[in-house]
């Protein structure tokens, strides 16, 4: 039994007609968002400005390595973790190792030695597979099955926000050091707070025996697990043809990170415009995934109709996207350097690869929000969607750690670009075959599950 398994003996009673009550799936989404938008999101705007915001990228790659090496083992196993511990421990446990990491760089801006963050990273690594496996059995199984999308939406543009107000706090703190290499001490003591009050929220969050959905209906009836199940259960995942399918799209769906921040976010702009791309990188992950989501949830009756759909749109825009990033690329390499693009001072000059910077952020949210709303059309339990999501951040946290060591060895660009527009292209015919093949319709159970009205069962319920 999990520790958090007795808690719903002594729960009190609350109706569910209000679709803000604390124990009601969009609140704990909102809530998940709202962690996510602390810890992982202030995370990706320190990525994003290449480099951790040094002028050297090797102390971010080595320390992102270490970061996606551990990770891609607690992020496999992160599942059963959560099975085990529930979502406060597993989540607090999770978000505390960001502010450690946030931390090594402010250390690093002082004494220039990488060892530190090198171990933050792989700390972090550890605390980030417990934090995503918990956040994906949230955002999967806590939303009714016909508006999977929408919350996965709604949790996306929270969680992306936290890139923006991230991209901020070095645009603002450094708007006037147009010369500057690295970013200043307050920038990363700015990212500790934001990231110390999402661990503090994460104790906020509900265990999922407590979530009860609009019509009455708990959103699942796990019973925490042990040990021995779990590691029998994760085991089995690498079997599993479902999960098979996932791994070229898990693969690509962080190796692209290191391309886009380090060599067109990092090498094309100066520090304080690398800040500024930022907050509409991560505002475009925003409007990406409120339109995947709507597509997902809403295009066609049949869901499995819509989950072709948007995979093979989603095909569509990433081919488009990448042949632009192509043609951008071939103006530039290793040994053929531009000179830094600033936001006010290059004119037009700017305004292009800007544009495909912002183009890269909404395929990365379209992307990723697709393959976890596939994910979450395949069961409806919490159980098995931690583990689902777990190997899905494992595998896609080995690719992550491949690649930054792949720019660490001064690859060139060209050939990391072709091998971000392969992978991501060899994963969509696969998940339209996942898709195709696994996804039930349930038509006629989805709209009777968007359509009924909200009611009380037995006038009051357990949360």
């Amino acid at each position: 039994m999990g520790f958090e398994g007795d808690e719903e003996s002594s729960s009190p009673q609350i109706s569910t007609k209000s679709p803000f009550r604390y124990n009601s799936p969009l609140v704990q989404v909102l809530l998940i968002g709202l962690v996510c938008f602390c810890c992982p999101g202030m995370f990706n705007a320190l990525s994003g400005m290449g480099g951790g915001g040094q002028l050297d990228s090797t102390v971010a790659d080595n320390a992102l390595t270490a970061l996606y090496t551990t990770f891609a083992i607690f992020g496999i196993i992160g599942g059963g973790v959560y099975n085990i511990l529930g979502p406060r421990f597993t989540l607090f446990a999770g978000c505390s190792t960001y502010v450690l990491y946030a931390g090594s760089f402010l250390y690093y801006n002082h004494y220039k030695d990488q060892t530190f963050a090198i171990i933050a990273g792989a700390i972090l690594g550890v605390g980030a597979g417990f934090l995503w496996a918990g956040e994906g059995a949230i955002m999967t199984s806590y939303p009714p099955p016909g508006r999977k999308g929408t919350y996965i939406s709604i949790f996306w543009s929270i969680f992306n926000m936290g890139g923006v107000i991230g991209g901020l706090i070095p645009f603002v703190l450094n708007y006037h050091r147009t010369t500057a290499s690295s970013v200043n001490d307050g920038t990363y003591i700015g990212f500790m707070c934001f990231m110390s009050i999402g661990t503090l929220t994460s104790l906020a969050i509900l265990p999922p025996s407590r979530v009860v959905r609009d019509d009455g209906s708990p959103c699942t009836n796990i019973k925490y697990s042990n040990v021995s199940v779990e590691f029998v259960e994760i085991l089995k995942l690498f079997l599993n043809w479902k999960m098979l399918l996932i791994v070229p799209a898990a693969w690509s769906s962080n190796f692209f990170y290191t391309y886009q921040f380090n060599n067109v976010n990092g090498v094309l702009f100066n520090l304080r415009t690398r800040g500024f791309n930022n907050v509409f990188y991560w505002g475009a992950q925003m409007v990406g995934s409120i339109g995947i989501g709507y597509i997902l949830d809403f295009s066609f009756k049949s869901r499995r109709t819509r989950g072709l759909f948007g995979v093979s749109l989603v095909a569509l825009l990433g081919t488009g996207i990448w042949a632009g990033g192509l043609a951008n690329q071939l103006r530039y390499s290793r040994n053929k350097v531009l000179d830094k693009l600033d936001f006010r001072e290059s004119g037009s000059d700017f305004v292009g690869p800007f544009f495909l910077y912002f183009c890269f952020g909404l395929l990365d949210a379209m992307f990723q929000s697709m393959v976890y709303w596939v994910i979450g059309a395949l069961a409806d339990d919490s159980e098995t969607l931690s583990r689902y999501s777990g190997f899905y951040k494992g595998v896609q946290s080995a690719g992550a750690a491949v690649a930054w060591q792949v720019d660490n060895h001064h690859v060139s660009f060209m050939h990391q670009l072709v091998v971000n527009w392969s992978l991501t292209t060899l994963s969509y015919p696969l998940l339209w075959a996942l898709v195709f093949l696994a996804v039930n319709d349930d038509v006629h159970d989805e709209k009777k599950l968007i359509d009924e009205t909200p009611k009380e069962v037995n006038s009051s319920i357990i949360t």
